[in-house]
């Protein structure tokens, strides 16, 4: 077959690697990729929002499956016109990818449907919103209803810091369009556990699960980013917990895109908070977590060009997902000052440690090869260093040992990633 993968991040990196796995997989395109997926992968400098150019090369290669990995492509629909040019493409479809694209359609269909989350109201004008917060009850969150990088989410203490949220989401566009409309919710406490699931439109098969890091310094302090690192499973992720969800929570939210005529193929991410009264759903994704996917994907034992196929052709019954018996911990090595400011095209070393050791991974997620060849950072988060284990702690020592043979000038790391798993 050839395969053809859509985005140039850690998340489509660890894709990446997965697929060279799969027997199936003859040729693998990458568009745009990165210095990293150019291993395993022809890189083909196409945006990911240039859908025409996307279909005519997926076309002219003869490409047998498409990949789309990043939410923004989604969202807008590169799967409706890979599908219309008569492509094989995972990945939901527009009208599914919404459980994503608008935090307010997700919170409504959880409401009509009994999937247990917070109590929120939505709002597209700021002078109502900030009319219902000089009564609200604190802390609350705040988020910015479309799609911002996994950033446009704020939590607010006091009265205050609500308004001014308000400002900066709504009349500030501090996240773009995404904060035309936005939802207000009650603040919940407890555990987050990220849950990744395959589904066919009909049937959902559940990966392991894990736990994302998303501020950006020690002690969960600092901005909000796309994610410093992560953890798989989640120790707190218990078998009452794994039953309750699949019957209050996973299959309930597939049949409810189903009975909206939305059906959903392709990734479903469960941001859960377990709270003293039950887990709920902080929020959807309609793909792969990035850095999620690099501490899940090492440890599925299945063919992912199998289980993919299986979701296209709503045939997701009959495979048997299986995970390793191990846990893997994901170190994210970014550019200091990242997510404000910082320097890019910084030379990197110490990569080809990794060439023959077993159970390390480095995924490419802001690099590119500058003029002379060389690989050099190109982005905020730069790599992301995985490793596995017999257990988390283990899991977490060998990725932090590995994290120390790569270096470039303004490397920055959080120290703390996997610290819940002492307090488990």
């Amino acid at each position: 077959m050839k395969i053809l993968i859509v985005g140039g991040g850690g998340r489509e990196h660890a894709i990446a690697v997965a697929v060279a796995e799969s027997p199936k997989a003859d040729k693998i395109y990458c568009a745009p990729g990165n210095a990293g997926i150019a291993e395993v992968a022809e890189c083909v400098p196409i945006g990911v929002d240039e859908f025409d150019r996307i279909a005519s090369f997926a076309k002219e290669k003869e490409v047998d499956l498409v990949i789309v990995g990043p939410d923004d492509p989604l969202a807008a629909g590169l799967v409706d016109v890979l599908e219309e040019a008569g492509l094989r493409v995972f990945g939901p479809r527009k009208n599914a990818a919404i459980l994503e694209g608008s935090k307010a359609f997700s919170k409504d269909l959880m409401k009509k449907y009994n999937i247990p989350t917070a109590a929120y109201e939505t709002f597209d004008d700021a002078k109502k919103a900030e009319a219902y917060l000089e009564t609200a009850d604190y802390p609350v969150v705040l988020k910015a209803d479309g799609l911002a990088l996994g950033k446009g989410v704020l939590i607010c203490n006091t009265k205050e810091e609500a308004l001014e949220g308000v400002k900066s989401i709504m009349l500030d566009k501090q996240f773009g369009a995404a904060g035309n409309r936005m939802v207000v919710e009650e603040f919940m406490t407890g555990r987050e556990v990220s849950v990744l699931s395959f589904v066919d439109g009909k049937t959902i098969r559940i990966m392991t699960s894990a736990q994302d890091h998303k501020r950006a310094c020690d002690g969960d302090k600092g901005l909000n980013t796309g994610g410093m690192g992560t953890f798989s499973p989640s120790p707190f992720y218990t078998k009452e917990v794994d039953d309750f969800c699949k019957q209050y929570i996973y299959q309930p939210t597939v049949d409810a895109m189903a009975k909206e005529g939305r059906e959903f193929k392709g990734i479903i991410f469960f941001g859960l908070m377990l709270t003293q009264k039950g887990p709920k759903v902080l929020e959807y994704n309609a793909r792969f977590g990035d850095p999620e996917a690099q501490v899940v994907l090492p440890r599925m034992k299945n063919d992912i060009v199998d289980v993919m196929e299986a979701c296209i052709d709503g045939t997701l019954d009959k495979i048997d997902l299986q995970f390793e018996d191990n846990a893997a911990v994901c170190v994210v090595l970014a550019s200091r000052g990242y997510p404000v400011k910082y320097e890019k095209g910084l030379k990197i070393s110490g990569l080809e440690k990794f060439k023959d050791a077993d159970g390390y991974y480095c995924f490419h997620a802001g690099t590119k090869f500058d003029s002379q060849g060389n690989i050099v950072t190109n982005g905020g988060r730069v790599l992301g260093i995985t490793a596995t284990g017999d257990d988390l702690k283990a899991a977490r020592a060998n990725a932090y040992k590995a994290a120390g043979w790569v270096d470039f000038a303004n490397k920055y790391m959080r120290t703390d990633i996997g610290k819940a798993i002492d307090e488990a």
